[in-house]
């Protein structure tokens, strides 16, 4: 088991969260536009709640996207330099996973396509299996990461639930499927908590990347990520 410090910016949610052996606590705030005021803070708070520092950790995750390009920007930013100060692994979790992930907890329903608005009548997409084995969530990926618009698809072959804010395309998103979804979670945006959850299984299988490697997935070509040695901390 381990201490794992998990953030995620990367919709209009901020959240924080800490797994300490199992045990997860959360912050978790919708707060538009107030992310880069709002994440440190929150860091050095539940930090403090669980009479913990940096140095005590074993490894900082981050929900590395896809999702807001301004919000992974800050999320990236900010875990690059945590970790490089305090010399801590970085675990990247896909906030798609995360989202399927929350809903798997909601509900118990395994299949799930988790779909986030990407504007310009895009979505950021993708299709998972959910479970729970000896204590220990197991994710497996039915439908690869993509930026799509809706009405490009073409039938799934499972009859996925929906969970994310790109299930504002129901209509469109339910009709490539056998039978209406058991579930729509529209409402539903990644959570730091369930990052941290499966943060905690990559890092047991050695899953992780030095600050340097903490990068966003944006998913769209057009976007690209400059690596830059981290600002924030010491060595």
């Amino acid at each position: 088991m381990a201490k794992i410090l998990a953030l995620d910016t990367s919709t209009p949610a901020c959240s924080v969260a800490l797994n300490i052996d199992g045990v997860v606590l959360e912050d978790f705030r919708i707060a538009p536009r107030l992310h880069n005021d709002l994440i440190l803070p929150m860091v050095d708070q539940i930090l403090s709640q669980a009479s913990l520092t940096l140095t005590g950790l074993d490894a900082i995750a981050f929900g590395r996207g896809p999702g807001s390009f301004t919000g992974l920007r800050i999320s990236a930013g900010v875990v690059q330099g945590l970790a490089y100060g305090a010399d801590l692994p970085v675990v990247p979790v896909s906030t798609l996973e995360a989202l399927a992930l929350e809903a798997f907890q909601k509900t118990g329903n395994n299949h799930w396509l988790s779909a986030l608005d990407a504007r310009m009548g895009e979505i950021y997409l993708g299709g998972y299996h959910v479970n729970k084995v000896d204590g220990q969530y197991l994710i497996e990926s039915l439908l690869k990461e993509q930026v799509v618009k809706p009405e490009a698809l073409s039938a799934f072959d499972v009859n996925f639930s929906g969970v994310g804010s790109g299930w504002c395309y129901e209509d469109t998103l339910s009709a490539l499927l056998d039978s209406p979804p058991t579930h729509v979670l529209s409402d539903l945006a990644p959570r730091a908590a369930c990052i941290a959850e499966l943060a905690a299984s990559s890092f047991e299988k050695g899953e992780y990347v030095s600050s340097y490697e903490a990068i966003p997935i944006y998913l769209r070509d057009e976007i690209t990520w400059e690596k830059q040695a981290p600002r924030v901390g010491k060595r």
